[in-house]
């Protein structure tokens, strides 16, 4: 997927937007079965979702408020821009707080989808995708998301076809993950896959920010916490920031927002990540608190998730 095809595509259908606007996380999902043998099966009370049977969010009903529906025209049913999550494995040894691919699915998928839809004059994958990266369909999809990624473990096969996609044009964005021991475990797996390559840090002047919304700073404003530490903390908008265990017992107040990136020798960014920020529940819980979504969604979770995809697609 070369970077110049790529942009001529994406700017060629790009509208900015005229206002904002949308929501949405569950973390609710357990798994069933362990191993790297066999595929899991993860459940939510009576539902279930086996990895090898299940390739779109559309297949799952939802598990917040319901997800919209929309339909392209028959000449734009492969001409779209497809939500990509990826499936992956957990570590046993990963900080416990981590959650696994599954949180926020399926309904963060769906809402952000519609909302760029919505927003943009970008068609867009009614039903997303989801899959490993040892899928042979991976090189169609040029942005994949992986969430909780501070649990994050690459199988050894795994590892050079990540390479080959970031290396080709691919982008990987990994978001709602939050303190040091998630993001040395994170950064450790990444280093496997770009060895000679170092995360850098984005501030608010870069373009990312000004893509579609012009965001002001500093990044850490951008900060979306999960609903259920909103509403713990008395639906104070101030508290931004979570709670997490940190590698020596203690715990850590995950205060300043980062937003890191790893860049080719071109400067086009292959991977990034949106550490201390869970855009996912921004994007998930739409229908589920209406100052959430207010304060946390659409101010900063939508336009946030809405630059990054039209940066990287347009970069």
């Amino acid at each position: 997927m070369p970077r110049s095809a790529r942009n001529i595509v994406w700017l060629a259908t790009l509208v900015l937007l005229v206002a904002a606007g949308a929501v949405a996380q569950n973390r609710g999902w357990g798994r069933r079965g362990r191993g790297r043998s066999g595929p899991i099966v993860y459940t939510e009370g009576n539902d279930a979702v086996d990895e090898r049977l299940v390739k779109t969010a559309r297949e799952i009903a939802s598990h917040s408020s319901g997800t919209p529906e929309w339909t392209n025209p028959p000449a734009f049913s492969r001409d779209v821009w497809t939500f990509a999550r990826l499936i992956r494995d957990r570590g046993d040894d990963a900080p416990y707080s981590a959650g696994n691919w599954i949180t926020d699915f399926p309904d963060s998928d769906l809402n952000l989808s519609f909302r760029v839809q919505q927003m943009t004059s970008l068609r867009v994958d009614p039903d997303g995708r989801i899959l490993r990266l040892t899928d042979p369909d991976l090189p169609h999809y040029p942005w994949i998301y992986t969430v909780e990624p501070g649990g994050l473990s690459l199988r050894d096969e795994e590892v050079p076809v990540l390479r080959r996609y970031l290396v080709n044009g691919g982008v990987l964005m990994a978001d709602d993950f939050w303190g040091q021991w998630q993001w040395d475990y994170f950064a450790a797996q990444i280093r496997r896959v770009l060895p000679e390559r170092e995360f850098k840090e984005l501030d608010i002047s870069h373009p990312l920010f000004h893509s579609v919304f012009d965001l002001k700073g500093p990044v850490s404003a951008l900060q979306t916490p999960g609903l259920r530490t909103f509403e713990g903390h008395g639906e104070n908008p101030e508290i931004t920031w979570e709670r997490h265990p940190s590698e020596d017992g203690g715990y850590e107040d995950c205060r300043p927002m980062h937003v890191r990136a790893i860049f080719d020798d071109r400067g086009r960014i292959m991977v990034i990540a949106t550490f201390n920020c869970d855009n996912g529940d921004g994007w998930e819980r739409e229908g589920e608190n209406q100052a959430f979504f207010q304060t946390f969604s659409e101010k900063r979770a939508f336009p946030l998730g809405i630059n990054i995809l039209v940066y990287l697609m347009t970069h």
